[in-house]
């Protein structure tokens, strides 16, 4: 069914390119300003075909590929595009380049005259590295292969669009794209007012640093020579925290990958220089490895003595026991209480299911006390309906665009402080009954709308009211503080499934583990904080067998956890806001 709007994607695109010169007209240098004034001058079918290019992977394009009915004739298309310099019909191509556009025949073809190529049975695959083997200097189409059966296009233009697109959505990974989404109605986003004062960029400085951060994330994607990346790695940015942050995230990864190509002085070296969370836990590992236990312990002192956050308290708690040993010194070992609840559960199957939560939620579940699988996706979901208007504040340097799902700071470590004000008003409303029409208020307005913490698909209307209706408020907050205490770790880790008594307003939150799984490190830690906060918490244990009369089926698995809970139903009971209670 052909699309009512058959130049959707270029009136988008006009959108985006009218939306840059508002914002950033002051901004953007010459060639830039010229391309979006040029650009509006194009016949209709001219500028179609090249964002048609440019929506496309890569910047080489086959004649007989860009096929479009409301475009018709590529060729004639393009010639505009050509005289603007735009788009070059006769590039020179290296052999990897024009391989990788044609087919494994037209490779055989193509190739035959300049380099002897194995026989028909062999793959393109190593075809190509038959051919890239070979010194063959770059060349036009018409030099490789007279008579080729179309032509072929570069757009040379694509890395000043790319720059636009980077400047546009101010992120490495959107791109154009996310206008079709929109407009086709499958991703909603806030709509957060924006002023001058809430640009990505302020200066010429910070957008040129942000292209540098892409170009140096792609090479290190590409396989290039990872010590020219750390030579264009821009300098620390001191006037765009922001920014910095990004500058933090891309010099981190490089020091993953000089770790995993076993270059482990290097990676300690960017490690040591760099802030990102967890570059700390990587150095003394790193140091470990290398035999410096003496540097080892003493990073990891600093660590134990001032730690970031629980990971870095877990992780370096794990870790001293072995440094003390390595250095000699006697040490005491730390039992770890899990003092969580557990139970056993057998499942009356043969072999392991599919899926082994939704299984086990089942096997639990009775009419009187439903079983929900939600992982991540509840408390989540409670928080993030609850502080909606707190995320999406117009805080100056997070919203930059109307397709951003989550503020640009969502992860730094200001996010909650330059927002404190507005999560204190939400917070507030846990110490009445002012949530309950908050969090439903947003359920309704905002259905749909893409969020950092919304899980739409798992959180239907029905399990919001057993939610709202099961869970006390203290736990609610002291949930919530412990989300937004640390966003990047404790999104994630929750239990798998939540079971509810709607007739005595309890609930209690399930782990479930089959034979061999080990609880995650961020697991444990939510574990551990559901205890001590008097929060009704569990593991099943699963296993799975036909039923007999020595293994105990899934009632009396299910009975005894009940039973085992009861304490844990007084909690909820004696946390439960007195204005709820029945």
């Amino acid at each position: 069914m052909p699309h009512p709007r058959p130049y959707y994607y270029l009136e988008n695109f006009n959108t985006a390119l009218g939306w840059l010169q508002q914002r950033y007209g002051d901004l953007l240098t010459a060639p830039e300003a010229v391309f979006i004034e040029r650009f509006r001058c194009l016949p209709l079918e001219s500028s179609a075909l090249l964002v048609r290019m440019l929506g496309r992977r890569g910047e080489l394009f086959r004649t007989d590929k860009l096929q479009y009915d409301e475009i018709g004739c590529a060729r004639a298309a393009a010639a505009p595009l050509i005289d603007e310099g735009w788009v070059d019909d006769q590039p020179v191509l290296t052999a990897v380049e024009l391989g990788r556009v044609l087919r494994k025949g037209e490779v055989l073809r193509a190739f035959a005259p300049h380099v002897p190529c194995p026989g028909a049975g062999a793959r393109k695959t190593e075809l190509l590295l038959h051919i890239e083997s070979a010194p063959l200097a770059p060349r036009r189409l018409i030099d490789w292969w007279p008579d080729a059966p179309a032509n072929i296009f570069r757009v040379v233009v694509k890395p000043l669009c790319d720059r636009l697109r980077l400047l546009f959505f101010g992120n490495f990974h959107q791109d154009w794209s996310e206008f079709v989404l929109t407009d086709l109605g499958i991703f909603k986003y806030e709509q957060v007012p924006r002023d001058a004062a809430t640009r990505a960029f302020q200066t010429r400085q910070h957008i040129d640093t942000f292209h540098a951060l892409f170009e140096c994330r792609q090479r290190v994607a590409e396989g290039d020579d990872l010590a020219a990346v750390v030579e264009a790695l821009p300098a620390p940015i001191a006037d765009n925290e922001w920014l910095e942050g990004r500058r933090r995230k891309v010099q981190f990864q490089i020091a993953q990958t000089y770790e995993q190509q076993k270059d482990l002085e290097r990676a300690l070296a960017l490690y040591r220089d760099c802030q990102y969370a967890g570059a700390r836990l990587r150095s003394v590992r790193l140091l470990e490895r290398l035999g410096d236990i003496d540097s080892a312990m003493q990073l990891a002192f600093a660590v134990r003595k001032q730690p970031a956050d629980e990971v870095e308290v877990q992780q370096i708690g794990r870790m001293w026991p072995r440094l003390q040993r390595k250095a000699g010194l006697q040490t005491t070992r730390t039992r770890r209480l899990h003092n969580w609840t557990t139970f056993q559960l057998v499942l009356p199957v043969a072999e392991r299911p599919d899926h082994l939560e939704g299984a086990t939620g089942e096997a639990l579940a009775t009419p009187e006390a439903p079983v929900h699988y939600v992982e991540n996706g509840l408390l989540n979901s409670l928080f993030g309906l609850l502080c909606w208007q707190a995320i999406f504040a117009p805080v100056s340097g997070a919203f930059f665009h109307e397709f951003q799902a989550a503020p640009a700071d969502l992860l730094a470590p200001d996010f909650h402080t330059r927002r404190e004000a507005h999560f204190a008003q939400c917070f507030a409303q846990l110490d009445g009954n002012a949530y309950l029409d908050t969090i439903r208020r947003n359920f309704e307005q905002k259905q749909g709308i893409q969020s950092p913490f919304v899980f739409w698909g798992v959180v239907s209307e029905a399990l919001l009211e057993l939610a709202l209706s099961c869970l006390p408020p203290r736990h609610l907050k002291v949930c919530f503080t412990r989300i937004l205490g640390d966003i990047r770790a404790n999104r994630c880790g929750l239990p798998d499934l939540v079971q509810f008594w709607p007739q005595e307003r309890r609930y209690r939150l399930i782990e479930v583990k089959g034979p061999g799984d080990r609880l995650q490190d961020n697991q444990i830690r939510w574990l551990s904080f559901c205890v001590s906060q008097g929060i009704p918490v569990s593991v099943c244990h699963v296993s799975w067998a036909v039923p007999s009369p020595e293994v105990p089926d899934v009632t009396a698995a299910r009975d005894g956890a009940a039973a085992r809970d009861g304490a844990a139903a007084r909690d909820v009971a004696d946390a439960r806001h007195p204005g709820t209670r029945t």
